[in-house]
């Protein structure tokens, strides 16, 4: 069964007309300059036909129920890069991608040599296009719609521009609590300081597809655990 035919793609697509009526999903291809994984493929928004203004009713609909998988954020690219550029020894480990949106993360997790790779998000469209994501990259990966409700330990939590929401920051500290070790990645906390973490690295990515975001939300910083 192709993608367009799956039942996942339809409610999908069925969900984004619901909120932009002119919207489709579009399979797109991301470019790594990784060696050995040159590319992966999601379904995205198509960004033709939306740079019309919104109407009221539109942007209302958006802000009650964003659709956050159907973008590729630039720090889950940026993350995803990394872990293809090997910047991280995952092969034969258990990952968690947390707030997976896409799966940009989990799914370059799984190419990378991950042994078993958790994909999580509270959205359950999320976990439905994280699903048709895998289905295209040839992936397997295990779907987990309450954290909380996580109670083994893993090797490595990845988290990508999460902590956008204050809220949010009260779950750091846990994610050290059922993993080995944390890496964070975000664009929009400038200050981000927490007990046992350091800033590891920094890159440019931009979010698929372009969104047209300030240049400060395109500089991603990386921030890695210490040990436990």
């Amino acid at each position: 069964m192709t993608a367009e035919y799956h039942p996942f793609y339809q409610e999908l697509e069925s969900h984004l007309q619901s909120l932009l009526p002119a919207a489709h999903l579009k399979l797109s291809t991301l470019h790594f300059e990784a060696v050995g994984h040159s590319e992966l493929k999601l379904w995205l928004i198509d960004p033709v036909g939306m740079d019309t203004p919104l109407s009221e009713e539109e942007v209302s609909a958006i802000f009650a129920d964003p659709p956050y998988w159907s973008f590729c954020w630039g720090s889950g690219l940026a993350m995803a890069e990394r872990l293809l550029n090997g910047a991280h020894a995952i092969k034969g480990k258990t990952v968690l991608d947390f707030g997976c949106g896409s799966a940009v993360v989990g799914i370059a997790a799984a190419l990378a040599g991950a042994a078993n790779v958790i994909v999580c998000d509270i959205d359950p469209l999320a976990l439905k296009a994280s699903a048709l994501n895998a289905m295209e990259n040839g992936v397997e990966l295990t779907f987990l719609d309450d954290f909380f409700a996580f109670d083994g330990k893993i090797d490595m939590l990845f988290a990508s521009d999460v902590l956008y929401d204050p809220d949010n920051r009260s779950l750091v500290q846990h994610f050290r609590s059922v993993a080995n070790e944390v890496v964070i990645a975000d664009s929009r906390v400038k200050n981000f300081t927490e007990q046992g973490f350091f800033l590891c690295d920094q890159a440019r990515a931009v979010t698929e597809p372009d969104l047209g975001e300030l240049e400060s939300v395109k500089q991603i910083r990386f921030y890695q655990s210490s040990f436990n």
